[in-house]
């Protein structure tokens, strides 16, 4: 008989009947993943009695097949490497050799597109694994589980190893802390290579026996039908999508809007997450929806570590306290704790953090502080017992003239001003200064002029804060997850950037 000592597979045994995955009209229940991900796991085994961690990279639109074949590689004793639909061949290139996959597998809808791939590892439909007989392999919790990269907006994309234990306490804190149910249900409108995705919903749903709803694309209409039907009570997503949700309800009909609003008072729960919140978006959501976005904090590295409180205040533009079982700190420059009120870089101990950077033992180690905290590299300041994010170490903290200035403070100003819709605020290298500050704009109407609009910022900032050089864009460049590309900003400024 197959077995296994998986607890995320091992209490869907207790859940059989419920609905686990919900693709538009269609519903699968857990029997229905167990039974096809066991099929998957054998068709992998093809015979042996354990993958014994083979990375075993896969492609498939969000919805059930994924959560098949991503179950089927762990009952398997394998690595799951999930690829990004919207990633070029050359990425999925680096990632299939950087982890040395054994093979691909794919739903038919991919086979054409991965087929320049098929030279660094076999590729595999989901329609060809058929089920064999056989018993699957126990998988020791502290096994790697699966490998996600990182956005690579500051660099190359590195391999973050998570193993079973990890993603096991990722999911838990966050199952405790937002106080998952049965009969929750959340609609997933995320790519399915990224923690938010992956964990916060998926993870936690399956989980806790509840309901993962997902669209086959993310369109503002599709979700608010998908609304309207009343049985999604939880919704998660980056600051894009709400922004995008905002201009399409800000043009539907009275009523529409009305029926919507009074759908969505009846939520449980919203959160925000994988980009920072303007405030002006939370606050325009606040005013459809009845919700305080729950803001929260987390990375590739150790899934979710601070959450603002489920039930008790959520402060706009502050992450929150430390989740269950995970031990933050604010560390300065010379890795010492800083006092409340003082900027520091945020430090994470707990289960909840990444075993490793795949074949990368020189960037681990660098990663980790010598008693073991990791150095996330963003930094953040306590603030009457709640954390406040400035920025990124790297790319949203702007050293010039000595001083430490936050991107983010002059992003949330400027889209404060009506002509400004939406900006990326970088440092630029400077020989005088260190670095400048640049101000990546992109206009809400036919106009917006430099000039009043830099006699305007010095009424609202010190000087210091105040950018010298701007460039006017139709959209700002994003990675998949909607985050703001910085380097890509700062490229850009090196050669059309306008100073004022």
């Amino acid at each position: 008989m197959a077995h296994t000592s998986l607890s995320l597979i091992g209490r869907a045994e207790q859940f059989r009947s419920r609905v686990a995955v919900q693709c538009g009209l269609q519903k699968y229940a857990y029997s229905d993943l167990l039974e096809a991900s066991r099929r998957i796991a054998l068709a992998l085994l093809a015979g042996r009695d354990d993958l014994a961690e083979e990375r075993i990279a896969f492609l498939a639109p969000p919805g059930y097949d994924y959560v098949c074949i991503q179950w089927g590689i762990w009952r398997a004793g394998g690595i799951a490497v999930p690829l990004c639909e919207k990633h070029p061949i050359p990425s999925m290139e680096y990632v299939l050799t950087d982890t040395g996959a054994a093979v691909l597998v794919c739903t038919p809808e991919f086979r054409s597109f991965l087929q320049p791939l098929s030279t660094h590892a076999p590729i595999r439909l989901l329609s060809n694994l058929t089920g064999l007989n056989g018993d699957l392999p126990e998988v020791n919790p502290e096994r790697r589980a699966m490998i996600l990269y990182t956005s690579g907006t500051t660099g190359l994309p590195k391999g973050v190893v998570t193993t079973h234990a990890q993603i096991q306490a990722q999911i838990t804190a966050l199952t405790e802390a937002w106080e998952w149910q049965p009969d929750d249900q959340v609609l997933n409108v995320l790519p399915l290579h990224h923690v938010h995705g992956i964990i916060n919903m998926l993870g936690c749903a399956l989980w806790s026996g509840a309901c993962c709803e997902f669209l086959p694309r993310f369109e503002p209409q599709a979700v608010f039908d998908a609304f309207l039907l009343g049985e999604i009570n939880l919704f998660m997503a980056v600051p894009t999508i709400y922004f995008k949700l905002i201009a399409h309800y800000n043009e539907l009909p009275e009523k529409q809007q009305q029926a919507l609003s009074a759908c969505l008072q009846g939520f449980r729960l919203m959160v925000s997450g994988s980009a920072a919140l303007p405030v002006s978006v939370l606050e325009a959501w606040r005013e459809i929806s009845g919700h305080t976005l729950l803001e929260r904090y987390g990375m590739t590295e150790m899934g979710m570590a601070i959450s603002n409180p489920y039930r008790g205040e959520r402060r706009p533009g502050f992450i929150g306290q430390p989740l269950p079982g995970v031990q933050v700190r604010l560390a300065g420059e010379n890795r010492e704790d800083v006092p409340a009120g003082t900027p520091g870089e945020i430090q994470v101990k707990g289960p909840n953090v990444f075993r490793e950077y795949w074949g990368k033992p020189e960037e681990t180690r660098k990663a980790f502080t010598k008693d073991g905290w990791f150095q996330t590299g963003d930094i953040a300041v306590h603030e009457n017992g709640s954390y406040r994010i400035l920025g990124r170490n790297s790319v949203d903290i702007i050293k010039s003239g000595g001083y430490k200035i936050s991107a983010l403070e002059i992003e949330e100003v400027l889209r404060t001003h009506p002509q400004v819709k939406d900006c990326g605020v970088v440092g630029i290298p400077d020989l005088e200064w260190g670095e400048v500050i640049g101000a990546c704009l992109v206009p809400r109407g036919a106009t917006l002029e430099l000039g009043p609009l830099g006699e305007w910022l010095k009424e609202q900032l010190p000087s210091y804060k105040t950018p010298r050089q701007y460039l006017l864009l139709e959209e700002l460049p994003r990675n998949v997850l909607g985050k703001v590309t910085k380097n890509a900003l700062k490229e850009l400024f090196t050669n059309q950037g306008k100073e004022v």
